[in-house]
């Protein structure tokens, strides 16, 4: 056997690294990039992506501003709730007290007429 034709683990490395570079020029000389229009396709492309992002801007400020609008509204509905709980509470309160008002007020007369009927008693029994 001779040892001179057998290759050592450099000399397959090293091919093994040529290979590869070979491969990579090859690929890069094919590539788009030398490619006529190139260019034009991807001011195309960025032109398309800056229009989508100013839609999804305009869409997302549409969106907060009715989401706004919708805030202050239950805000609003929200507040004339609390004034209409607010006025029938007070009416409530004001029911109590001119109830209980009447209350006092039939006690008097209930108490003034017992005090009659029992001074009339006492004057009868006293003649």
């Amino acid at each position: 056997m001779k040892r001179s034709k057998e290759k050592g683990f450099e000399d397959r490395l090293t091919a093994a690294a040529n290979a590869r570079k070979a491969q990579l020029e090859k690929f890069l000389a094919k590539s788009a990039a030398n490619a006529p229009g190139l260019a034009e396709r991807q001011s195309a492309r960025q032109a398309v992506a800056t229009a989508r992002d100013i839609r999804v801007a305009e869409r997302k400020a549409v969106r907060l501003e009715s989401e706004a609008q919708a805030a202050a509204a239950s805000a609003a509905r929200a507040a004339a709730l609390a004034a209409e709980q607010t006025a029938r509470d007070a009416a409530a309160a004001e029911q109590v007290a001119r109830d209980a008002a009447d209350a006092l007020l039939r006690q008097a007369e209930q108490k003034s007429a017992r005090d009659s009927r029992y001074a009339a008693r006492q004057a009868r029994g006293r003649r």
